[in-house]
């Protein structure tokens, strides 16, 4: 086997800097190359010309590399300034959509690698010139191409499949929840069980409980009277309720809103500090747990105690709820529900992702930069509250169900992975060989 030679960029394209500007460009009949996926469209073009165009910063910020889009254009074409075209010097050496298809390709190992910078990450011309690739013969390049555009197109059907079923996986979660709620799931557990759900075990009674204990609680200063929560109307409810069950509002059953704050330089080393970054958005499963002396926020936090429900009220993480497993503090974008009275904080979790939930609080959200649930709206938020036993059921009968799902997503996951490593080893040999 011939072994393939290797050039620098530099040595067989030019590289030139687009000139303009994303945000002034007057719209016309030309393409503009941008760092997304689409082409906008310009007045003027700078190039008439095969090229790949590479973006000079990451695509994500925040001190991340990362590269979405190499593209690939031939024709008349403007190219925005924070990007660069790499022109072959001779057609007849290089194969400029050959190029284009090996770092495209390859980006995440031959050009991510080369961004610098801490909060501003960018990819210079040098960086780029510098890259080397495997040059084989013309009729080779072409060759390889069809090879490769044939393997990826089968490639990218298996992935869009996979794609689907991962789609049905978040689908189905949102159902389970949803009728969970709604008591479907614990239909023939009702049944086989009646004195858990009728006379002292009925919801109402639970409710009653409750508003004894927060009175206490308010008479004897361990949290502050608030001002009383407005009947609840037929119009506001989501959906028809069991019998053996009953509406509340969150404000209703919890301390909502009266979290202590807590200075920096108040919170100890070995305190865990939980920012949303931490919990995993829809599966809401905690990612991380980091101490405090880790993290040195300068912050002000909220406390919170072992089995508070641990809810982001900043959009677009409202689906991020958690049930605290130790004390810790938490940022001011996480709100604490302290629950009062016997209540099961799972099936409060799981209550605050329903579907019904998630469309409310979105309608409630206020501001612009950081728009996040206004607190008033979150105590008046509604909660489908069923007998106590029968929330432990629901919890149990949830987690059976997703850990079902896991289970079957885990193996999609895998396979997507295994899909991915046989491409590139196909890509190698294509390139290599």
């Amino acid at each position: 086997m011939t072994e393939v030679r290797h050039v620098r960029i530099s040595d067989i394209c030019v590289i030139e800097k687009g000139t303009t500007g994303l945000a002034k460009a007057v719209p016309g009949s030309y393409p503009l190359v941008t760092t997304g996926a689409e082409c906008r469209t310009s007045k003027s073009y700078q190039f008439d010309s095969k090229a790949v165009c590479i973006p000079l910063v990451s695509s994500t910020g925040h001190g991340k590399k990362s590269l979405n889009y190499v593209h690939y254009q031939d024709g008349k074409f403007a190219l925005g300034s924070i990007l660069a075209a790499v022109i072959p010097k001779d057609d007849g050496v290089v194969n400029a959509r050959y190029l284009h298809v090996y770092l495209q390709k390859n980006k995440d190992r031959v050009i991510v690698p080369l961004m610098r910078g801490a909060a501003n990450v960018s990819l210079s011309i040098k960086a780029i010139s510098n890259i080397e690739i495997p040059l084989p013969s013309l009729r080779k390049q072409e060759k390889t191409l069809k090879k490769i555009d044939s393997v990826s197109e089968e490639h990218a059907d298996f992935q869009q499949e996979l794609n689907v079923q991962t789609g049905f996986f978040k689908r189905l979660r949102q159902q389970t929840l949803q009728e969970a709620i709604e008591g479907k799931l614990t239909a023939e557990w009702r049944k086989n069980n009646p004195k858990l759900i009728s006379g002292d075990n009925h919801a109402s009674k639970l409710l009653e409980k409750i508003k004894a204990e927060k009175e206490r609680l308010v008479k004897e200063k361990k949290i502050k009277k608030q001002k009383s929560l407005a009947p609840i109307t037929d119009a506001e409810k989501p959906f028809d309720l069991l019998e053996e069950w009953t509406w509340c509002r969150v404000g209703g059953i919890s301390s909502y809103g009266q979290s202590l704050k807590i200075a920096p330089q108040n919170i100890k080393d070995n305190v865990w500090v939980l920012e949303l970054e931490d919990i995993e958005k829809t599966s809401s499963r905690l990612l991380q747990k980091i101490k405090f002396k880790e993290r040195k926020s300068k912050s002000t936090k909220s406390i919170f105690r072992k089995g508070d429900v641990l809810y982001g009220k900043l959009r677009p993480y409202l689906d991020k709820v958690i049930v605290a497993n130790e004390d810790g503090v938490c940022t001011t974008e996480i709100m604490p529900i302290s629950l009062v009275g016997a209540l099961n904080p799972w099936f409060i979790r799981y209550s605050l992702k329903r579907g019904d939930f998630l469309i409310y609080v979105n309608s409630q959200v206020s501001g612009m930069r950081m728009p996040r649930l206004k607190t008033e709206s979150g105590r008046n938020a509604l909660i489908p509250l069923p007998p106590l036993p029968e929330q432990q059921a629901i919890v149990e009968r949830v987690d059976k169900l997703m850990t079902m799902i896991d289970k079957l997503e885990k193996q999609v996951t895998e396979r997507k992975e295994q899909s991915q490593m046989l491409m590139q080893s196909v890509l190698k040999e294509a390139f290599e060989s």
